[in-house]
């Protein structure tokens, strides 16, 4: 009987033993993580926990019964510190040893904290598990004041919360515009005087100095002088791999660790998925890693079949993709948007600023290969296929600004790329 070792319970992890189990019906599998909650929760929704919209129990997103019904052993709390591909078993911090047949590392990612003087301070946190997410809220009882430092999805969606928890909230952004890897300039400046009108103050082109306090945060000074008088500071900065026990092993790492387009390391027995894995850009040259939850289930997916499967399904690559809203604004921007040299590409764009809406599209060798929706996403699955499906869009291109752009405006285009749109998209795919 063969055992499948699963380092990480979040997307990725859980989405490769769904997938082993529906193939091999007795094999062992076992996952390993450092959280101490015994329960599978969802990342994406912390930000509505922390603002008091959804409870605890909605952070779930696999019923309680989910392990022992898919025969599933998981060790909670459990640290791993070492992988030795030549003994094929994994070292956890206890010293226990476990072995493996065939091994998934989905240790996902941390948040990126600021390397300044007083960030490691009471009332300093990162936004990433429950545990983080438990503290802030306990801190909202103790301040009314908070700052987050940086502009990006992480940020904001902290920022959204402890407004929503009625905090007075000043975010703190280096780059001169908010979402700056994420959307361009004029969605950017949209979104941003949106947020401002319900109340957060966003301070642009500056970063803080040190956090400054006896034990516990008193107020931060930025590079302008400023002092701003807080009892919460969140870190937005964005995340980074987990890959540090990794040090030292066979497996090759780059930003993240790298795999082939199987999901397989250089290791023959060895995966890799989610915010860990670098896997290929679809749309530009090189690898990359978009730490996205939808990549993360289906890199998971992919995973599983070719650990059972000796390596039978490809993965096409990654494409950036993000989805959020603020105060009832959506926002969903998806794959190339800022495109660095603009000459090799298109643009059109349309805009309502009354009605807080405005579309962006960016077209390369007549394919779309990007866009951004503000306010109104309610044709982004359509979009988002034409940018996946990489197909020839010149006989409907004018028409992708049209009000009335829907699902029927692209089915020409399904009749002439039958072969392209006919194969399924990967969350369909039954392993």
């Amino acid at each position: 009987m063969k055992r499948y070792v699963i380092i990480g319970t979040s997307a990725a992890g859980v989405s490769c033993a769904e997938t082993i189990r529906s193939i091999d019906k007795t094999a062992e599998i076992v996952m390993l993580t450092d959280e101490p909650y015994p329960h599978i929760y969802c990342r994406c929704l912390l930000s509505y926990y922390i603002a008091d919209e959804i409870p605890e129990e909605k952070l779930k997103y696999r019923e309680d019964n989910f392990l022992e019904k898919n025969n599933i052993k998981v060790y909670f709390g459990k640290k791993v510190v070492a992988v030795d591909t030549e003994k094929n078993c994994v070292l956890l911090e206890d010293n226990t040893k476990l072995e493996y047949d065939k091994l998934l590392i989905a240790t996902g990612a941390r948040s990126k904290m600021e390397e300044i003087p007083g960030v490691d301070k009471d009332g300093v946190y990162g936004l990433r598990t429950v545990d983080d997410a438990k503290k802030i809220i306990k801190k909202t009882t103790e301040t009314n004041t908070a700052i987050i430092l940086g502009g990006g999805l992480i940020g904001l969606k902290a920022a959204y919360a402890l407004k929503k928890r009625g905090l007075e909230v000043t975010v703190v952004v280096k780059s001169p515009r908010i979402l700056s890897q994420v959307v361009d300039e004029t969605s950017a400046k949209l979104v941003q005087s949106y947020i401002e009108k319900n109340g957060i103050k966003i301070l642009t082109g500056l970063q803080a100095k040190e956090i400054c306090g006896d034990k516990k945060v008193e107020y931060v000074i930025l590079e302008d002088g400023q002092k701003l008088n807080c009892g919460l500071v969140i870190i937005g900065k964005g995340v980074q791999p987990n890959i540090e026990f990794l040090q030292g092993s066979k497996i090759e790492l780059g930003y993240g660790i790298k795999v082939n387009e199987y999901l397989q390391t250089n290791i023959e027995n060895v995966y890799s998925a989610g915010d860990v894995a670098e896997t290929n850009d679809l749309l530009l040259k090189g690898t990359t890693i978009y730490a996205l939850w939808p990549n993360a289930v289906i890199q998971g997916k992919i995973a599983g079949v070719n650990m059972v499967k000796n390596n039978v399904k490809k993965y096409d690559g990654t494409i950036a993709m993000n989805s959020v809203e603020f105060f009832g604004l959506y926002i969903i921007s998806c794959g190339i948007t800022r495109p660095k040299d603009i000459k090799e590409y298109e643009f059109l764009e349309v805009s309502n600023l009354q009605k807080n809406v405005y579309k962006k599209f960016v077209i390369k060798d007549n394919k779309l290969v990007g866009f951004v929706l503000v306010g109104d996403i309610e044709q982004a699955g359509v979009y988002n296929s034409l940018v996946r499906k990489k197909v020839d869009i010149s006989s409907i291109k004018e028409s992708l600004v049209q009000e009335n752009f829907d699902f029927a405006k692209i089915l020409p285009l399904i009749k002439t790329n039958k072969d392209k749109f006919l194969e399924p998209e990967y969350s369909e795919i039954k392993f």
